[in-house]
C-alpha cells in the first residue's frame, strides 16, 4: 500500500521512505533490511523495494557479510548531504532525540505532540515554527534541557521539552487532556497511556 508523501517534506515519494532515510542518513550504521524495516517501522517487503530503489539511485550502498547485506548511506553520492539536511529539518528530530534521550538516566519514554507531530502524521496545517516533546520519569532537568538544546541546533527549530512524572500523567488535566486527543509520534519507550 503506497503511502502519501511526508507533509513536513514532501520531496520524498512516501513517509515510509522518509523514515527508511532519516534512519540510515541521520545515523552511522549499516543494517540489514531487518533491522532498517523495524527501525523505520516498515514491513519487511516495503523496506526491501525501498531500499532496492535507493541502491538504484545510488543513494544507499551495500556490502555482503556472510548472507547478509548490509545497507549504508552511500557518502559518494552528492544526494546524501543535501538529503541529510532535509532529513534533519523534516524527520530528524525523532531519531535525533531518541538518541540523546537514550543516555539521560530517568527518561522512561518521550514522544512529540503538537504541530510538528499533526504534521508527521499527516494531518494539515501550517508548516510548525518549534517542536514539543513530553519526557516522562524523573530525569535531571537539566540533562534533558541541554539534549533538546543540542537537537535544536542540529534542526534549526526551538524543542521545547515538558518532563513529567507518571503520578502527574494520572492527575486530571485540561493539558493532558488535549495532548491526548490530539496526535503524537513515539520517540522512545512506550506511550503512557495508549
Amino acid at each position: 500500500m503506497r503511502t502519501e508523501a511526508p507533509l513536513l517534506a514532501p520531496v520524498f515519494r512516501s513517509e515510509g521512505q522518509a523514515r527508511l532515510l532519516a534512519v540510515l542518513l541521520l545515523g552511522e550504521a549499516e543494517l540489514s533490511i531487518t533491522d532498517l524495516a523495524a527501525r523505520a517501522h516498515l514491513a519487511y517487503p516495503t523496506a526491501h523495494r525501498e531500499v532496492t530503489r535507493l541502491l538504484d539511485a545510488g543513494i544507499l550502498a551495500e556490502r555482503g557479510v556472510g548472507r547478509s547485506r548490509l545497507i549504508r548511506a552511500n557518502p559518494d553520492s552528492p544526494l546524501t548531504d543535501p538529503l541529510r539536511q532535509i532529513l534533519l529539518v523534516a524527520t530528524g528530530p525523532v531519531a535525533l532525540l531518541a538518541e540523546e534521550f537514550a543516555a539521560v538516566p530517568g527518561v522512561e519514554s518521550a514522544f512529540l505532540y503538537g504541530s510538528f507531530a499533526a504534521r508527521m502524521q499527516g494531518i494539515d496545517g501550517p508548516a510548525p515554527q518549534d517542536i514539543d516533546v513530553m519526557v516522562v520519569g524523573t530525569p535531571d532537568a537539566a540533562a534533558v534541557y541541554d539534549a533538546c538544546e543540542r537537537v535544536e541546533q542540529l534542526v534549526g527549530r526551538p524543542v521545547n521539552p515538558t518532563i513529567i512524572t507518571h503520578e502527574e500523567l494520572s492527575r486530571e488535566s485540561g493539558f493532558l487532556d488535549h495532548v491526548r486527543a490530539n496526535p503524537i509520534v513515539l520517540v522512545t519507550g512506550e506511550l503512557p497511556w495508549r
